[in-house]
């Protein structure tokens, strides 16, 4: 008999069937989705779309009916020539940057909003930084949702353009982002509040990175896989999704995870760093990752519990890393916004202190297309006149 699938309080423990529209537990903790590692043919897709649905069984939606996609998913994987310290290293890049809105937010949307409809919801209140905003306001408006999307004053002008032209609500809120997470949760006492950060069918629906990532190498894993780390959820999604294919016997291991985070706000890394069991928040400094600046992420302790499963590690790197990262994509062909650049930025201090050893295949993920923040790109740039 299959095992029923609940949400799992990550504190106390406390069940709550799928059925139910929940984005937390009665006692305050975040929710984990029990059970949702169903089998899909792995060996056997050829006649499936090439989108993230294409592992329908394992995204946790009853009704296929309710299913709300823009073709988002199975983005490019493609080699990328290293240089310098990262020398004799076998590169590749995840193109998540050409998801429909621009970022690889969209498969933690279309498999979210797909459950909030399945669950009969019309109207939400979500909270961002910029991208996963205008994912979720995309998305809302294919499936018919009214949204508020609350954002700090200072967002991006590309990343707010979006949200409006969505058709969502869009409420600049001055201060912090964390100001903005607690002036969108005040509001949400009358709408549903459809968080990213804390409803999980938004990590579930990142698992599908690390299905497509196997799939495109042959169903063999890679032996690293590098990520920004912010709220979390990417790395949650890819260490889920791994995991998965590792328990069903589809590929051999799992990768080891590396999660980097700027140096002005690294709280993961420092929790990682201390050796402790809890992500404590911190007081950040500024960086031009906006979309990775997160004091104090809801699923930290999910973020440190995937590193050490997979044997991977925390980093972080400066702003100045992160611009040459995206000079050197640039130059390339690829044009990724500063946050989008983190993971390739931290490769080189990882060969150079020989964690990532000679030989090794490694997968970086780019997460936000360069349009995303062209305001802030020209300003750096045409500021430098080594690069007119």
């Amino acid at each position: 008999m299959e095992e029923e699938r609940l949400l799992v309080c990550a504190r106390c423990s406390g069940g709550y069937p799928t059925s139910e529209p929940r984005w937390r537990c009665v006692c305050g903790g975040y929710l984990r989705l029990k059970q949702d590692g169903a089998a899909f043919p792995a060996r056997d897709l050829g006649r499936r779309p090439a989108t993230v649905w294409r592992y329908r069984e394992a995204l946790g939606i009853e009704d296929e009916r309710n299913i709300v996609t823009m073709g988002e998913g199975f983005t490019p994987l493609v080699g990328f020539e290293t240089a310098g310290a990262a020398e004799g290293r076998r590169l590749l890049l995840k193109l998540d940057y050409l998801c429909p809105t621009g970022s690889y937010k969209d498969r933690g949307s279309t498999v979210m909003i797909s459950k909030l409809k399945e669950w009969g919801v019309t109207a939400i209140i979500e909270d961002s930084s910029g991208n996963a905003g205008a994912s979720l306001a995309a998305y809302a408006a294919a499936a018919g949702i009214r949204a508020d999307i609350y954002v700090p004053a200072s967002i991006s002008p590309g990343k707010a353009a979006q949200i409006v032209i969505h058709g969502a609500n869009l409420v600049q809120v001055p201060g912090s982002r964390e100001a903005t997470a607690a002036a969108a949760l005040k509001a949400a006492d009358k709408t549903f509040y459809a968080s990213h950060n804390w409803i999980p069918y938004f990590a579930v629906g990142l698992k599908t990175a690390a299905y497509e990532i196997a799939e495109q190498l042959d169903w063999e894993a890679p032996d690293w896989v590098v990520a920004p780390v912010g709220g979390g959820s990417l790395l949650i999604g890819l260490y889920l999704g791994f995991q998965h294919l590792w328990q069903s016997g589809v590929i051999s291991r799992i990768p080891r995870l590396a999660g980097v985070q700027a140096s002005g706000c690294a709280p993961v890394y420092n929790a990682w760093r201390a050796g402790r069991a809890e992500v404590l928040p911190v007081e950040k400094g500024d960086t031009v990752a906006e979309g990775i600046c997160i004091a104090n992420p809801v699923r930290g302790n999910d973020v440190l519990e995937a590193i050490r499963g997979s044997q991977g590690v925390m980093c972080t790197v400066t702003d100045e890393a992160i611009w040459q990262a995206v000079e050197t994509l640039g130059r390339r062909g690829i044009y990724v916004e500063p946050t989008g650049a983190v993971s390739a930025s931290a490769i080189d201090a990882l060969c150079r202190q020989d964690v990532i050893r000679p030989g090794a295949r490694v997968v970086a993920v780019l997460t936000g297309s360069g349009l995303k923040a062209t305001d802030k790109i020209v300003d750096h740039f045409l500021a430098a006149p080594a690069h007119a």
